[in-house]
């Protein structure tokens, strides 16, 4: 199948102005303007109405998180108390609440724009112990590219850390899983559709001897590295009290401070850091709303990438953002940077920029985020005719100034995934009703 995506009002690309042609879930052809497409017999896509941009990809999530948002036990509370407030709440979880809490984040992720996202699963009550393959059955269904990670917490109260007994498990359970879900469900190489990652939740969350054997257990299986690190100085108040020295000393202690790891948050980085961080090829995702909904701080971004890194996009759990949305997300991170450093240094390209290229290297992928020849056909197409961005000069800057938030259609390897605003043979009412009668369930009694 050939098809052009014709005459788009813009696109994210250069030398693209009258669109691009796709053939075998590939990018074949940039058109510039002026040009007409040199393969022949392409099927036409008018876009002309269109603003078409590379998919967003997501870096970092807790899907299971949109079963307790804005719950009022846990609001107004920063990072810590607000976990100990969820951690009861989510000891309730079951398979099917896991299995509606990730499509319904799929979901939300994909209209809003979103071919590509992680997840950062890491509660594991008893009888959820195949949370992973409830993802994986999730994403096939919907057509979306995933990272998910097998996340892991086996330090609990009792032992001095933050989550209680109920959720955590012991190591060679989680290495054993760990071990089998890789081998099970990871593809390797350009197009893949299900990849799967390692991450222990926290240096607060995991004891050290497991922090180690994930590590090796990673470059075993040749596969990446997540977990938080540096979202508030409470962290670094604990990791200075537990281990005696600072969050990145202890990544680098444990073997982790290498190009197989992105980190979530990165908030409380200082220079020096951020410079061992460049040099061994770590990369960071940034979540901007989740950062400011905890008053966690705000990440350094462009200083990071002015020492080398690489900074993609997150939208962090639906606790603590409350909204899955990664369009959104481009705005909050763009409007927060832009503050920070002013208008000299970021503009609303930059914000989609670490939505795409930027998150592309924290998945580790160099076949998405990007419209140019030989990448993965991952396309996100908005329009401009809603309130919001009537009277808009510029089509890109509109996007990200004006607040878009859903997609009118969107591209995954080729195949549409959304068109016309809505997921084909997805009953959203239905998922809805679902989703929130699970919701309700798990906060009973809180």
């Amino acid at each position: 199948m050939r098809t052009w995506i014709k005459d788009p009002l813009a696109i994210f690309a250069d030398g693209a102005e009258r669109g691009v042609v796709l053939k075998d879930g590939r990018i074949a052809e940039l058109v510039p303007l002026g040009s007409e497409p040199a393969t022949h017999d392409a099927k036409t896509f008018d876009a002309s109405e269109h603003v078409v941009l590379p998919g967003l990809i997501n870096t970092h999530h807790h899907f299971y998180q949109t079963l307790t948002r804005a719950v009022p036990v846990a609001l107004d509370r920063e990072l810590f108390p607000w976990l100990q407030a969820l951690y009861p709440l989510w000891a309730r979880l079951t398979p099917e609440a896991i299995d509606l809490a990730t499509t319904l984040a799929m979901a939300e992720l994909t209209l809003s724009g979103c071919t590509t996202t992680t997840d950062h699963h890491y509660v594991f009550p008893a009888g959820t112990e195949d949370g992973i393959d409830i993802q994986v059955a999730a994403a096939r269904r919907l057509g979306l590219r995933v990272l998910l990670t097998r996340g892991s917490m086996n330090l609990s109260q009792r032992n001095g850390g933050l989550p209680p007994d109920s959720v955590v498990q012991d190591e060679d359970t989680i290495l054993a899983d760990s071990e089998r879900v890789v081998t099970r469900y990871h593809e390797s190489g350009a197009g893949a559709m299900v990849q799967i990652a390692l991450a222990p939740c926290s240096p607060f969350s995991v004891t050290t001897s497991l922090m180690r054997a994930t590590a090796d257990l990673a470059k075993r299986l040749d596969v990446r590295l997540h977990t938080h690190l540096a979202e508030t100085e409470d962290e670094n108040s604990f990791c200075e009290q537990l281990y005696k020295c600072r969050p990145l000393d202890y990544l680098e202690d444990c073997g982790w401070l290498n190009e197989r790891t992105w980190l979530a948050h990165g908030v409380h980085f200082n220079d020096s850091e951020i410079g061992r961080l460049a040099r061994a090829g770590a990369t960071v995702a940034h979540c901007a709303c989740s950062n400011q909904t905890l008053a966690s701080g705000t990440c350094p971004v462009c200083a990071m990438e002015d020492a080398g890194m690489r900074v993609g996009l997150g939208v962090d759990g639906s606790a603590s953002n409350d909204s899955s949305n990664l369009m959104q997300e481009v705005r909050a991170a763009f409007l927060v940077q832009r503050s920070r450093y002013g208008v000299k240094k970021v503009s609303h390209k930059d914000g989609l920029r670490w939505a795409t290229k930027g998150s592309a290297a924290c998945t580790g992928r160099s076949d998405i985020g990007e419209i140019a020849v030989g990448k993965m056909a991952d396309l996100a197409l908005f329009k401009l005719d809603e309130l919001r961005f009537s009277g808009h000069g510029d089509p890109l800057a509109a996007l990200v100034l004006c607040g878009a938030h859903r997609a009118d259609r969107v591209m995954v390897g080729g195949r549409w995934i959304v068109e016309n605003g809505a997921i084909p043979g997805l009953d959203l009412a239905d998922l809805i009703r679902r989703h929130s009668a699970a919701a309700r369930e798990l906060q009973a009694g809180n």
